[in-house]
């Protein structure tokens, strides 16, 4: 099951006793699959990571699943191919080798050979701390989804029978929305016999956005739809 190599590091991880040792590997185990765990085990035996470090990539590895759209590599026993071409832990281009010494390069720094171009003729490899560089991927998605600024659209209700004073109001309840980023709709709803007079409606409408023309443009010109009217503004930046 495994060579003279596999099996010394095997046997000192059976007979490892030091509890918060034990509680990273569970909760690796859980979190990660059985490439990764043997590869950060190894790296944890062989002093290039401590084990508090080692709990926390796996920790954030396993609450992070199904929160992510990080796409995943081929690393260390998923790599087959023949020859790939090497870049080592520092950038440095190793040239055209087998995987095997690929993954030996990588075994003796206690790191991951990962497939990063996996197009390229041959296969593109480097060696790195897999968890940590998926740890770190996760973290800058994450601040780039709080950074993202949903816009919303948000409705203002205007009538036929408005005056300019309720108008202005209505204009400033708008502009705080688009000085805010977001789109406005605005709606007139007609009633009774307003709907023979909708073109009353649309001069609403456009005396509305000339209020607005210095936050707002229209993005869509006033239409009517039953017995609404409405017209959508955006922000001029």
């Amino acid at each position: 099951m495994f060579d003279n190599g596999n099996e010394v590091w095997y046997n000192n991880l059976r007979n490892q006793e030091e509890i918060p040792f034990l509680t990273a590997l569970v909760i690796a185990l859980v979190g990660y699959s059985i490439v990764n765990f043997v590869s950060k085990a190894r790296s944890l035996l062989c002093g290039n990571l401590d084990y508090r470090t080692f709990l926390l990539l796996n920790l954030s590895n396993f609450c992070s699943k199904g929160d992510t759209t990080i796409k995943e590599l081929q690393i260390n026993g998923q790599i087959r191919d023949r020859e790939i071409r090497l870049i080592g832990s520092d950038g440095q281009q190793l040239g055209i080798v087998s995987a095997y010494e690929g993954q030996r390069l990588a075994d003796e720094e206690g790191l991951d050979l990962v497939k990063i171009s996996p197009n390229s003729n041959p296969p593109v490899c480097r060696i790195m701390d897999y968890s940590k560089y998926k740890y770190e991927q996760n973290k800058k998605e994450k601040e780039m989804k709080r950074n993202q600024k949903t816009i919303e659209v948000k409705e203002v209700w205007l009538s036929m029978t408005i005056d300019i004073g309720d108008l202005n109001t209505k204009a400033n309840i708008a502009r705080k929305f688009l000085k805010e980023g977001n789109k406005v709709k605005a709606t007139i709803r007609m009633r009774g016999r307003q709907q023979a007079y909708a073109s009353q409606g649309v001069e609403v409408m456009k005396k509305f956005a000339e209020i607005l023309a210095d936050v707002a443009r229209i993005d869509k010109q006033p239409t009517t739809e039953g017995r609404n009217i409405s017209m959508f503004l955006a922000p001029l930046n």
